[in-house]
C-alpha cells in the first residue's frame, strides 16, 4: 500500500479505537490495524453453544448522566446508542467467604455504600465514612480523572500510600477490611505493593453507578469503528504487524505478515509496551530504557470458565460475586497451591433475554500463573491460526475445571444439574487474542514503593512512536479511555483537547 497517513494506530484495543476517533474527529487522516478477525482487543465478544460471552469487559461503572465515562463516551458520540442494565442499587457486587452465609454489599452511591455496609457493621460507620472520604479525596486529584485541567496527579503522597494499609488503619475490625478490599480481582492488589489509588480509581466509578452491556461489550468496539468510519478512518483485520520500519531515530512504515507496508509521519502502538519493543528491536533503544520496560513486573493472568446453562436451571443474578475462601485470601489468593485454587474468584452472569428472570451464561474468573501453562507456551492459538497444544493441555484444563466447579457448588451447591455446556479459557488465550504479556489482566504492577517506575509515559525513545492502552497509567474502561486522552495530547495538545471533550458536552 503506497498511501500515507497522518496517523497509523497498531491494535484495536480500547485504547487504539478511541485514540483513532478522537485524532480522526481533529481530520487527521487516521489508519489502524488488527491482527484478528474481531476489533476491540479485551472488548471482544466470542459465542459458546449458542451464548455470547465477554472477554474483559463484565461491568462497566460511571456511566450514570454527568458522570465522568458519561462525559468521555458523550465526546465519542457512543453514548446513546449503548444497550446498558444497572445493577442492583444496594449491592452491584457482593464479598463472600466460605465460613460465612451473609453477603457483604458494595452498594451504588457513596451515601447508600455506607448505609448498606453499615447494617453488618453497626459500631463502624466511622471507618466506613472515612474509607468513603479517602476514595472521594483520591480521585479528585486525577485532573483528568474528573475531566479538570491540571497535571496528571497532585501531591506524592498520592503515589505511596498503599491500599492494603490505609484500608487496614480506619477499622481494626479484620472481616470489614476483608470486605473494603473484596474486589481486588478488579486490580490485582498486592499487600506490599499496590497503591491506594489503584483501589480508590478502580472502585469509585463503580460506587457511582454500576452496569452490564446487554449482550456483551463488544458493542462498545463496534460503536467506536462506526463512529471511526464515519469520520473517515480506515481500520483492516488479518494486518498483524511484524516489523517497523525505523530511519534515523523514526518509524517510517510498518510491514505486516500479509507483506503490505503501511506509512504515516506519526504511530500509535496499543500493544502491550514490552511486544512493541521487541518487535522494534533492541538496537532502536538505548539499553537502559529498553530493559526498564522488558524488566517491568506485569500483573498476573488469569483462568476463566464459561457456563451455558440448561433453559429456566439457574437465577439470573443482577450483581457480581467476588469469593473468598478466608478473609486472607483478598491479599494472597495469588499465592495459591494446587490444592487450594482458586482462592478467589469473581462471578458474574448474563439474563437469557428469552426467559426473564434466568441466567443463560456465568463466567467466572480467577487468578493464574503463567508458569501453569508454560509448558506450552511455544503454541499459538488465534482465529487466523491454531495449534494442536495435545492431551496433555486438555487433561490440565479438565483439572482445572473440576477444581472450579467443586469450588463454585460451596455457593451453588445445585449448580452442575444446571450446566449445558462449559468452556476455559487460560493465560495463553489472553496471550494469543489480547496480546498481553503472558496473559496479564492488566498491564504492569503499581508499585507504592517505587511510584514513578510504574508509570510509562504516551512518549517513547523513538521521535513519532505513542504508546497508548493499559500498558500505562490505568486499566478498565475507564483508565484506558483517559490513557488515549494522554496519548492524545501529545499530539494535538491536553488543554485544547480537553476544551474540546468539555466544548462537546454543550452542544
Amino acid at each position: 500500500m503506497e498511501e500515507k497517513y497522518d496517523v497509523l494506530i497498531v491494535g484495536s484495543g480500547l485504547g487504539g479505537l478511541v485514540s483513532a476517533n478522537i485524532l480522526a474527529k481533529e481530520g487527521k487522516k487516521v489508519c489502524v490495524l488488527e491482527k484478528n478477525n474481531q476489533f476491540g482487543g479485551n472488548l471482544q465478544t466470542f459465542v459458546r453453544d449458542k451464548s455470547i460471552f465477554d472477554t474483559g469487559v463484565h461491568y462497566i461503572g460511571g456511566l450514570d448522566k454527568g458522570q465522568n465515562l458519561y462525559r468521555y463516551f458523550k465526546y465519542l458520540n457512543i453514548m446513546d446508542d449503548l444497550k446498558l442494565r444497572r445493577m442492583d442499587i444496594d449491592g452491584y457486587d457482593v464479598i463472600t467467604f466460605d465460613d460465612d452465609e451473609i453477603e457483604y454489599p458494595h452498594a451504588q452511591g457513596y451515601d447508600n455504600f455506607v448505609t448498606q455496609l453499615v447494617k453488618y457493621f453497626p459500631e463502624e460507620r466511622k471507618g466506613i465514612e472515612e474509607y468513603v472520604t479517602k476514595v472521594k479525596d483520591t480521585c479528585y486529584r486525577f485532573p483528568l480523572y474528573n475531566l479538570e485541567h491540571g497535571s496528571a496527579y497532585s501531591g506524592e503522597d498520592l503515589l505511596t500510600l498503599k491500599a492494603k494499609e490505609f484500608i487496614d488503619s480506619v477499622t481494626t475490625n479484620k472481616k470489614l477490611r476483608a470486605v473494603l478490599a473484596g474486589s481486588n480481582l478488579l486490580y490485582a492488589g498486592e499487600p506490599d505493593k499496590t497503591p491506594f489509588y489503584v483501589h480508590a480509581l478502580s472502585t469509585n466509578s463503580y460506587i457511582e453507578s454500576s452496569w452490564r452491556c446487554i449482550n456483551g461489550g463488544g458493542q462498545i468496539a463496534k460503536l467506536l469503528v462506526k463512529r471511526f468510519r464515519q469520520l473517515g478512518g480506515e481500520i483492516y483485520k488479518y494486518q498483524e504487524v511484524e516489523h517497523f520500519d525505523v530511519v534515523d531515530k523514526k518509524v517510517t512504515a510498518v510491514r505486516t505478515t500479509k507483506g503490505d507496508i503501511f506509512k504515516a509521519d506519526r504511530f500509535i502502538s496499543n500493544l502491550d509496551p514490552k511486544l512493541t519493543l521487541s518487535i522494534i528491536g533492541k538496537d532502536h533503544f538505548r539499553n537502559l530504557y529498553y530493559n526498564r520496560i522488558q524488566k517491568a513486573e506485569s500483573v498476573i493472568s488469569c483462568f476463566s470458565i464459561y457456563l451455558v446453562f440448561k433453559e429456566k436451571t439457574f437465577p439470573y443474578i443482577n450483581k457480581n460475586y467476588y469469593h473468598n475462601n478466608t478473609i486472607e485470601s483478598i491479599w494472597k489468593s495469588d499465592q495459591y497451591t494446587e490444592k487450594s485454587w482458586p482462592e478467589a474468584y469473581l462471578i458474574t452472569t448474563a439474563e437469557d433475554r428469552k426467559n426473564e428472570g434466568y441466567a443463560e451464561s456465568l463466567t467466572s474468573i480467577a487468578y493464574m500463573h503463567f508458569d501453569e501453562v508454560a509448558p506450552w507456551q511455544r503454541t499459538f492459538n488465534t482465529v487466523v491460526e491454531e495449534q494442536e497444544r495435545g492431551e496433555a493441555y486438555e487433561e490440565f484444563k479438565k483439572r482445572k475445571v473440576e477444581a472450579y466447579l467443586k469450588a463454585l457448588e460451596k455457593k451453588f451447591p445445585t449448580i452442575r444439574e444446571s450446566i449445558r455446556s462449559i468452556h476455559t479459557s487460560t493465560p495463553l488465550s489472553y496471550r494469543d487474542y489480547i496480546g498481553c504479556h503472558e496473559g496479564s489482566m492488566y498491564g504492569f504492577k503499581k508499585d507504592a514503593n517505587n511510584p514513578m517506575k510504574s508509570f510509562l509515559s504516551p512518549k517513547t525513545k523513538i521521535k513519532n512512536l505513542f504508546f497508548t492502552g493499559q500498558g500505562l497509567n490505568m486499566h478498565g474502561i475507564l483508565g484506558v479511555t483517559i490513557s488515549a486522552v494522554l496519548t492524545c495530547s501529545e499530539m494535538i495538545g491536553r488543554e485544547y483537547l480537553l476544551d474540546k471533550i468539555l466544548a462537546s458536552e454543550k452542544e
